[in-house]
C-alpha cells in the first residue's frame, strides 16, 4: 500500500478542545484510517509550523485526500497537507520512469 505523511495544525477550536479533554488523538487517527482500509504507522506532535505528523499507509490517494477532507471538516485543525511518501528502493523505479521522458518536455518558449 502507498505511504503517506500527513502534516496537520491545530485550529482554535482543536487547540480548547485537547485542553478541555487532554488526551492521546492517536486512537481516533488509527480508527479514522481503519475506516478506508489504511493502517497507522507513526502519529507524532510535534513543534514548529505543524502540530501533528500523521504516517499510515492508505490503499490509494484518494482516501488520503477524503480523511484530510473529513478531518478539515471538523474544525479542529486548520491546515492539512498530505504527501505521497516512497521507501527509497521503491523511488528507482520512478527515477527510471523520468530517465525515460527526460527531453520530451517542451518548456515554455522553446
Amino acid at each position: 500500500m502507498p505511504i503517506f505523511i500527513t502534516y496537520a495544525s491545530y485550529s482554535q477550536a482543536g487547540v480548547k478542545g485537547m485542553l478541555k479533554k487532554p488526551a492521546d488523538r492517536s486512537g481516533a487517527v488509527r480508527a479514522l484510517l481503519k475506516k478506508v482500509g489504511g493502517k497507522l504507522l507513526a502519529f507524532y506532535m510535534t513543534t514548529g509550523e505543524n502540530d501533528v505528523v500523521v504516517i499510515s499507509e492508505l490503499p490509494d490517494g484518494t482516501d488520503a485526500v477524503a480523511i484530510g477532507m473529513a478531518v478539515a471538516a471538523s474544525g479542529a485543525v486548520s491546515k492539512v497537507e498530505t504527501v505521497r511518501a516512497w521507501k527509497a528502493k521503491d523511488f528507482v523505479a520512478v527515477s527510471k520512469k523520468a530517465a525515460k521522458l527526460t527531453g520530451a518536455y517542451a518548456p515554455p518558449g522553446s
